[in-house]
């Protein structure tokens, strides 16, 4: 039995490895080999009329923290539904693999003129974030999942329930507004998620998935941490 002072129950930890491995892979492996192939730009003229904020970097970024703490809701969760939550989460970063290799997107960024420390930090994520992998937005993505990690769950509270959902919205405006990504990277992120869920789900992905794990992972299969 796990201890009570574990933040999330043991049995996710692999899943979570998985996830966060299998991102990677994704975004930054593709980028190995595909970096000088033909890439497709999918902005259109309602995308132009999106005035570009810098200030709203502060969201584009601080959505780390937030997917930290919905992540964690989300394992702490019934088993099936964790692994309903960790199977969409690796299902649909492979259908990112894909994706990124079979239809690699960018955009045209604007040229920052200011220097005040927006401006700046647009200047460094720039630099540090190639206008490729774009569709579909993993932002987005990660973002609504951590949406559906709380949405449903009655034992968080319904001021929480509401403000993830903000949350995610505002993340996705702040991926157009830094100029990262245009409206169909957003919306081919949001339905990945909300797809992914439901597939895995409909499917029998994630109790499979959940088998695998416990067969790999024996230990760490007790209650719960919200249980004890």
């Amino acid at each position: 039995m796990e201890k009570k002072t574990l933040l999330i129950p043991k049995a996710t930890w692999l899943p979570l490895i998985l996830t966060l491995t299998c991102n990677n892979v994704a975004y930054f492996g593709t980028r190995l080999f595909m970096s000088g192939k033909e890439h497709y730009n999918l902005s259109n003229a309602l995308d132009a009329k999106i005035p570009f904020l810098p200030w709203t970097i502060t969201i584009y970024w601080g959505c780390y923290l937030f997917w930290l703490v919905n992540y964690i809701i989300g394992c702490r969760q019934e088993q099936e539904e964790a692994f309903r939550f960790l199977g969409a989460d690796l299902f649909s970063k492979m259908v990112c693999f894909v994706v990124f290799v079979v239809f690699p997107t960018t955009n045209t960024r604007p040229i920052i003129e200011g220097h005040s420390i927006w401006e700046e930090g647009m200047r460094l994520l720039y630099q540090i974030d190639a206008a490729d992998n774009l569709l579909p937005s993993i932002h987005c993505l990660a973002s609504w999942l951590s949406f559906i990690a709380v949405r449903k769950n009655e034992k968080i509270p319904k001021w929480y329930r509401v403000a993830s959902f903000l949350m995610a919205a505002s993340v996705c405006i702040s991926t157009l507004t830094t100029k990262q990504h245009v409206l169909v990277d957003v919306a081919a992120g949001v339905v990945l998620g909300e797809f992914s869920y439901w597939f895995v789900g409909k499917s029998g992905f994630s109790k499979w998935y959940m088998d695998v794990m416990r067969k790999l992972e024996p230990k760490g299969w007790g209650k719960w941490a919200q249980n004890k």
